[in-house]
């Protein structure tokens, strides 16, 4: 069994899709580790808040397989791939880390993925699985969290409870 860490995100209905994401996600793989989730700015465009969180994972599953799979989540619940890359989103799911793997393409698939690089999705990454080495550093994510310059600021933490108004 491999260990991966996912990445999660939504600023359409956050709480629905989050939870929603987790509980298929449980359904899957069984057992999971689930970070809080925070409020966070977008990136790289205009638009709501996004809601992201962290989820570890044990799979037997290639990197592939568990990519495509992922990416049929993500359109079950109403992920839109024609507008431009940063844009608003349902369901965001994204590999950061698969083992020790490193990967570079083909297409769009990079382990890990170049994103960890922000709080969103170093903080809830490093929450869960501080002990976890980065194959590319050979850091911990508790370690690469400290280093992080937004390490020490506060975040909003948001129940995932889909009753919740978003």
């Amino acid at each position: 069994m491999t260990t991966v860490l996912l990445s999660l995100g939504s600023n359409v209905q956050p709480r629905r899709y989050l939870h929603a994401a987790v509980t298929a996600l449980r359904e899957r793989f069984g057992a999971l580790q689930v970070s809080p989730a925070y409020r966070t700015a977008a990136v790289g465009f205009d638009g709501p808040a996004f809601l992201n969180n962290g989820v570890a994972i044990q799979t037997d599953l290639p990197l592939q397989e568990l990519d495509d799979w992922l990416h049929a989540l993500e359109d079950t619940h109403g992920r839109d791939r024609s507008g431009p890359r940063f844009s608003d989103r349902t369901l965001d799911i994204d590999v950061v880390f698969y083992g020790d793997l490193v990967v570079e393409g083909p297409g769009h698939l990079r382990i890990p993925r170049p994103e960890l690089k922000h709080a969103f999705v170093l903080k809830p990454l490093a929450d869960i699985a501080p002990d976890f080495i980065d194959p590319v550093s050979g850091q911990d994510l508790a370690t690469l969290w400290r280093a992080h310059k937004q390490h020490g600021e506060a975040f909003e933490v948001v129940d995932l409870d889909p009753g919740v108004a978003d």
